[in-house]
């Protein structure tokens, strides 16, 4: 064995690389989480949604205000925690989403007939929600009837948005990349706007976003929760902290400045997966002989 043959194997272990296939042939390449790994994380992570959901259920209203002053919320803004508090424990439901995923591939199914799946219920959704925008009946009758933002009443409803854009980046996204996209939706925004209701404005006064309406406080905890979230789905990936980041901050712009005036329960998981998708690239190209041509063909073949 050569002197250049014992160096370049000696970098490839350092990497921490494995061997995918592309073109027949084995090379070098990013070591994305395995389904079992995904489908235990996702159970994991559902399996707190749902313990905090059920806290949530059975605190009464004068004890839940009695936390909200223990943690140091302001009087004036009890009243609005608690009612983000009961919308985003409902939102909590599209844990589901990245998790009935995560179970369905390790069961053995493709990502394709996955990917039909949510079509399908993307455009059933879609048809009801237009149905309650236009049949009286279904207007007056519509369960989530409780929860809508008062301008989601006249409008299409975030939920339709969500379908959306999971279905989409299930679609086009490795599972690991679309499942990551869908937690830094529902639990980064989640933590923005429970933060931000609580606290923004205590601490920096400027306010932010399109409208000038959100605050600095939300936008570092969802920044922070997405980082957490990115670094413990992709735990096997070296130098991961890279397109983690990079994925963190595109999500949480893309919360505060809602891009191209769309609904960020669209626009989330698409623009953070392209980001989770360019920075995965970047560090695989770094551990691989012949550079791919374009951050989007890494994944091909996982």
């Amino acid at each position: 064995e050569t002197l250049a043959e014992t160096k370049k194997r000696a970098s490839i272990s350092v990497c921490e690389c494995v061997y995918v296939m592309a073109d027949d042939e084995y090379q070098p390449g990013v070591e994305l989480p395995s389904p079992i790994y995904l489908a235990v994380y996702m159970v994991l992570v559902a399996f707190g949604g749902l313990l905090y959901s059920a806290k949530v259920s059975v605190t009464s209203p004068a004890m839940r205000k009695k936390i909200m002053k223990d943690f140091g919320v302001r009087l004036g803004k009890v009243g609005k925690t608690l009612k983000e508090i009961e919308r985003k424990t409902f939102h909590l439901c599209g844990l589901l989403v990245p998790l009935i995923f995560a179970l369905l591939l390790e069961a053995g199914f493709s990502r394709w007939l996955c990917s039909k799946i949510c079509w399908v219920l993307t455009i059933t959704g879609w048809t009801i929600d237009i149905l309650r925008l236009n049949v009286k009946f279904v207007k007056d009758n519509f369960p989530l009837n409780p929860i809508l933002r008062e301008k989601e009443k006249n409008q299409l409803s975030g939920a339709c948005y969500f379908s959306l854009g999971c279905t989409l980046a299930i679609s086009f996204f490795p599972p690991a990349v679309a499942m990551t996209s869908i937690l830094f939706l529902v639990l980064g925004d989640m933590s923005a706007a429970l933060i931000g209701r609580s606290f923004g404005g205590d601490v920096v006064v400027v306010k932010l976003g399109r409208e000038g309406k959100k605050s600095v406080e939300g936008s570092v905890a969802m920044f922070i929760t997405c980082f957490i979230l990115g670094c413990t789905v992709f735990s096997t990936v070296h130098l991961r902290e890279y397109p983690v980041v990079v994925g963190a901050f595109v999500a949480t712009l893309t919360e505060l400045y809602e891009p191209f005036g769309l609904n960020d329960n669209l626009t989330i998981p698409l623009l953070s997966s392209l980001a989770l998708t360019w920075g995965f690239a970047r560090i695989h190209n770094c551990v691989r002989e012949n550079p791919v041509t374009g951050p989007l063909l890494w994944y091909s073949h996982h």
